[in-house]
């Protein structure tokens, strides 16, 4: 046949080496769901700031338990095929994000504070993919880069997702635009590590942790009179103390500013997926995260002109 559109660039020599490619332009709508374990230190904290120049104090005697971000994302991804084995896209989206933090101890007392925030989430960035093929085998390397704003913090989060995919093609025999495409692969995320943010405690801590008021007030004023060192007391009289307070006094209107360092806990997860192509137009799509810590679920449609 001969090629005449002007992407992918060498569109015709790929059908003469006898490749079927899809069509250069599309745009997917795209459903993201995952859950993975996140690694947090550096904590800071301010309390009852009016204004976001308030410095944040460091604490060291705070122990962190396990922490948890999820988050899904409803997302637009316009794409072009550049060349046969270059495909670049946008990655534009809403969502929400949850975060559980666990606080477990202060000093060598238990703490058991917990905070669950729930926010709106916007997400924007680019990315590309390259493939190829070995035999009957594809290979699929992607990257991309996504600025994630959360509503409570003040900077985007930069987010970095690296995959590798190999699988198959299974094309109809009677008509060969229709065909299934089985894979699996494994993805890598990276996050950028300092978040900064304030929140009312009404919105960070959930109702069982103002039901546990007298345990939580009881353990951090034996550690403070008890384990506390003179330098310790004065950091927590700025910090933790008034949280205490305000935890006693069932004030959830307190503002809380806080800053954090976090990274994923596992940033390596599998992947299996598969897609269906009923035509050269139309692709649906679904692909699971089960390895590891991170636990994810795409579904995806994509139509191609």
């Amino acid at each position: 046949m001969k090629y005449d559109r002007l992407f992918p660039i060498w569109g015709q020599k790929a059908y003469q080496k006898g490749f079927d490619i899809p069509y250069p332009l599309g745009i997917m709508a795209n459903y993201f769901y995952v859950k993975q374990g996140l690694t947090i230190d550096n904590l800071r904290l301010g309390f009852e700031s009016d204004t976001k120049d308030v410095p944040l104090t460091p604490i060291d005697f705070i122990g962190f338990g396990d922490n948890y971000s999820t988050a899904q994302t409803a997302m637009i991804r316009p794409d072009v095929w550049i060349f046969p084995f270059l495909n670049v896209y946008g990655i534009f989206g809403v969502g929400t994000s949850t975060t559980e933090v666990n606080l477990d101890r202060i000093g060598n007392q238990p703490f058991g504070l917990k905070s669950i925030v729930d926010q709106g989430v916007t997400t924007s960035g680019f990315g590309a993919t390259t493939a190829g093929g070995i035999g009957p085998v594809w290979i699929a390397i992607d990257a991309n880069f996504t600025w994630n704003k959360p509503e409570l913090l003040d900077e985007a989060v930069k987010v970095t997702t690296y995959g590798f995919r190999m699988g198959h093609t299974f094309v109809h025999a009677s008509r060969p635009e229709r065909n299934i495409g089985l894979w699996i692969g494994a993805m890598k995320a990276n996050l950028s590590s300092e978040t900064v943010g304030e929140l009312k405690l009404k919105d960070a801590l959930p109702p069982e942790t103002w039901e546990r008021a007298d345990q939580i007030v009881e353990n951090y004023n034996y550690w403070y009179d008890n384990e506390a060192t003179p330098a310790q007391k004065i950091i927590a009289d700025q910090t933790i103390g008034p949280l205490v307070d305000a935890i006693d006094n069932a004030d959830g209107e307190s503002t809380i500013r806080y800053g954090i360092d976090k990274k994923v806990k596992e940033p390596w997860n599998g992947l299996i997926g598969g897609q269906f192509q009923p035509n050269k137009n139309w692709m649906i799509r679904t692909e699971l995260g089960l390895v590891g810590d991170r636990k994810s679920f795409l579904f995806s449609v994509n139509y191609r002109y």
